[in-house]
């Protein structure tokens, strides 16, 4: 009987991280610091939420662009936050979390032979999702003399010119290394040297304790057109298992990951229209913005 599997998958190694998780999941008593878990709760007043969505029946599908409400609230919290704005109906979709923006951005963007730099250490996905997408990693070491964070002479010296993508992980889970606006002003001007494109994964952005808020290198004049922001819930609202992220970035790239999702069979969840109700969605005004995320379940109503 010939193989059944492909070549590309044997390559790859399973997570070690994961395999980590699920054996201190079987152990009484034991800490697991082997995921980006948060160590509380969902927020009451979202699980509510959710809750009330099940009660009305409202588990049917929807746009896999995801719902226009979200969208549109999205773009209002990007804009507030981080001083960058998306048109909601092209530049914006909703993902079964992070990873999945992730995976379809690069299965979008690559082809074979082009070459993504990866600053390590960093999430396990990237890697394989670079492999599965036909293009080739190129990793880049993060140092400790530079508090893990990107230099634009390390960045520079892995560019080749068979370079496409930067993938920017910043804030960095595991190192817990962020990017200031200076940091990514550098960054930025050898991307469009080079004329890279950058996927910046920012699922970490509200967990920054420097006492400046995060800033997203899409801010930045000229690279808006050549990023593609991912983000999410999970981590700053402690929603990892409610499966919920979004990708924003040009209309051109977007397109061609909804394509891809439209192909994937079970991509819509309940957590994405979840706020397809009467109830007000989510804005400044909603609960969503009258709690800090931070809070402890004990302290929710």
């Amino acid at each position: 009987m010939r193989n059944p599997l492909s070549k590309t998958i044997t390559t790859i190694q399973p997570s070690g991280i994961r395999k980590f998780f699920d054996i201190v999941h079987e152990m009484k008593d034991a800490i697991s610091l082997g995921v980006g878990e948060p160590d509380f709760d969902t927020p009451w007043h979202i699980r509510d939420e959710g809750i009330y969505s099940l009660e009305k029946g409202r588990t049917f599908y929807t746009s896999n662009a995801g719902l226009k409400e979200l969208k549109i609230e999205i773009d209002k919290y990007l804009k507030r936050r981080f001083g960058v704005s998306y048109d909601y109906n092209n530049e914006i979709m909703v993902t079964v979390g992070g990873s999945e923006a992730i995976d379809i951005a690069m299965r979008a963007m690559l082809d074979p032979g082009d070459e993504v730099l990866i600053p390590q250490p960093s999430y396990v996905s990237y890697l394989p999702c670079c492999v599965l997408a036909n293009g080739t990693p190129v990793i880049i070491e993060l140092k400790a003399e530079n508090q893990f964070r990107l230099t634009p002479e390390e960045l520079e010296a892995a560019i080749t010119p068979k370079t496409k993508l930067l993938v920017l992980p910043f804030p960095n889970n595991p190192t817990g290394a962020i990017m200031e606006k200076e940091d990514l002003e550098k960054i930025a001007e050898v991307v469009k040297k080079y004329d890279l494109f950058v996927l910046s994964d920012e699922i970490y952005s509200e967990l920054t304790y420097t006492g400046n808020n995060h800033v997203t290198i899409a801010s930045l004049p000229g690279m808006k057109e050549r990023t593609i922001l991912i983000n999410g819930f999970s981590k700053s609202y402690a929603m990892t298992g409610w499966r919920l992220g979004y990708a924003c970035g040009p209309e051109v790239i977007i397109k061609q990951m909804l394509k891809i999702s439209l192909c994937s069979s079970n991509r819509q969840s309940t957590a994405h229209r979840r706020r397809n109700s009467s109830r007000e969605p989510l804005s400044e005004a909603s609960p969503m913005h009258r709690y800090s995320p931070w809070q402890t379940r004990s302290s929710m109503p």
